[in-house]
């Protein structure tokens, strides 16, 4: 929830015709809801260096070890490096002011990042997948000490990494992508170092590409909440955070409203929701009060920081976007 209307830009109601009827538009942009780039720059830095050294290791004693769970969870590290790097100029690049040919600024692109992550995942997914596979039907000897070792060394990188991100992830999207990744990363190590101990206590060289298809799967469940709601967002969906109905309830409760229609809800950044929408008005145009005062509270109950209503006063004119299937 946003509550940072102390720094919102207000705009003065404009009436002007328009298919034949009067109406005002009333604007409150919401101007600080995008995570500074400062803020988690440090969190990005440290956890960009951890992982690139971890990387680098991991994958080194992982051909030395003989082991594919350690150079799957490489490859997983590996990707999650170029997803920090993806979230980070995602959100530099979303900070950026409006432009003539982009009026919201950038802010989109924090969308695309979170997306692109996803993406970055699931192919990461794929080759895990494949080299565990072969590696069940013609199994190799796997070094045990060393898979404990350099994974239990992963927990820790991963733990911290994902504790700079804690803070941010409620907010943002691409925050979340990483603070998930990271913690993922650290239950994943956590099941490799269980794996390395029981195939010395036991010789089951077969266990170990069986865990690299288990951190395959954890990689998935949790990249599959990512992807749709990055899929979502750069669909103008509504976000998941947002109640249409319960947006819609509140805008038909206002004072002197008696219809709501093409009510439209769409994610400016993984930060920002925008809304536009009709507020029909019979008892005529309500001042510019009322519509900051209503951007007001559809920001502080469902932190939509960037609301639009067009006001129409003349039921006798039907709005030709009145219909529910017109867009």
């Amino acid at each position: 929830m946003h509550d940072h209307h102390d720094h919102s830009h207000r705009h003065d109601a404009h009436d002007h015709d328009h298919h034949g009827h009067g109406h005002s538009h009333g604007h409150v942009h919401g101007a600080g809801h995008v995570h500074a780039p400062a803020k988690f720059g440090k969190a990005f830095a440290i956890g960009i260096t951890l992982n690139v050294v971890f990387v680098v290791v991991e994958a080194a004693y992982g051909f030395l070890g003989n082991s594919m769970a350690l150079l799957a969870d490489a490859g997983h590290n590996l990707s999650d490096i170029l997803g920090l790097c993806v979230a980070w100029v995602g959100i530099a690049l979303s900070a950026r002011p409006p432009s003539r040919r982009f009026t919201y600024g950038l802010r989109n692109s924090s969308i695309l990042a979170a997306l692109f992550n996803a993406l970055i995942l699931l192919l990461a997914v794929g080759g895990i997948v494949t080299e565990a596979v072969r590696r069940i039907f013609e199994p190799e000897p796997v070094a045990g000490v060393t898979v404990m070792v350099v994974a239990g060394i992963g927990i820790v990188i991963n733990g911290v990494t994902a504790f700079l991100f804690a803070q941010g992830r409620s907010g943002d999207l691409n925050i979340r992508g990483a603070y998930l990744h990271m913690l993922a990363d650290a239950v994943v190590s956590l099941g490799v170092v269980a794996a390395g101990l029981v195939i010395m206590a036991t010789g089951w060289q077969w266990l170990d590409p069986v865990t690299s298809l288990i951190i395959a799967a954890v990689i998935l469940l949790g990249t599959w909440g990512l992807l749709k709601e990055s899929v979502t967002m750069s669909m103008a969906g509504v976000p998941a955070s947002i109640d249409i109905d319960g947006v819609r309830g509140c805008l038909q409760q206002l004072p002197g409203v008696s219809e709501v229609h093409d009510l439209h809800v769409w994610a400016i950044s993984t930060t920002e929701t925008a809304l536009t929408c009709h507020l029909v008005m019979p008892s005529g145009y309500p001042g510019t009060e009322f519509l900051h005062e209503s951007c007001r509270k559809l920001d502080t109950r469902f932190g939509i920081s960037h609301s639009t209503f067009q006001i129409e006063t003349d039921t006798t004119v039907t709005c030709s976007l009145a219909a529910e299937n017109v867009v």
